[in-house]
């Protein structure tokens, strides 16, 4: 199959082909947040065993890769090579669409979802979906109801950091989306954008 380019597994959330069937249970954790591989040391639990051996050296302390034109040191070797990248500048990664350029194939892989509006992290709770794991993570939180932002005003918790940092404004009484028809400025992006809607009613 890896001659023929034959993928007869497929992904019924995402139509995602796999050449193996160990490949595609592999991705279907991704979509039903199942994490068998549980670390010894501590209570994080990953989807996959080369996240878990890879989280196991945060332990150890261990960094055998180190780069020669400066002082850095990394546990993982990935994150050695996307360092060396940044002293030589090499972004070998094309998008073929746009022809942005990057320094790992990873971040060519998640740019090339703005293009195809591919969404593989979807919501097992309430089925939406999304293009982003960080995305997927910080949505995850409004259904276990957990709030590690804390407003150190009036103690008040949110679930999301830009809901925190929006919630600020109402003591700081910061007002950082201007209008761009008129004077008037605005604590949260939502009013802005209902303000510029205003706008563009009246100049239609």
């Amino acid at each position: 199959m890896t001659h023929t380019g034959e993928k007869p597994y497929q992904c019924n959330q995402c139509n995602k082909t796999f050449s193996q069937k160990g490949g595609l249970q592999r991705h279907m954790r991704t979509h039903t947040g199942e994490k068998p591989y549980q670390c010894r040391q501590c209570d994080k639990a990953f989807s996959q065993r080369h996240h878990l051996m890879n989280h196991q050296i945060t332990h150890t302390g261990d960094k055998p890769y180190h780069c020669n034109q400066c002082d850095n040191a990394f546990s993982h070797k990935m994150s050695f090579i996307a360092h060396q990248m940044a002293h030589t500048g090499d972004k070998p990664y094309q998008c073929n669409q746009c022809n942005k350029t990057f320094s790992q194939k990873g971040g060519l892989k998640i740019h090339l979802r703005t293009h195809t509006g591919e969404k593989p992290y979807k919501c097992s709770q309430c089925g939406k979906a999304f293009s982003y794991k960080c995305s997927f993570i910080l949505h995850q939180k409004i259904h276990t109801g957990d709030k590690t932002y804390q407003c150190n005003q009036c103690n008040k918790t949110f679930s999301q950091k830009g809901s925190l940092q929006s919630h600020l404004r109402t003591h700081t009484g910061e007002k950082p989306y201007q209008c761009s028809h008129c004077d008037k400025a605005f604590s949260h992006i939502s009013n802005h954008i209902r303000h510029q809607r205003k706008h563009t009613i009246e100049n239609e």
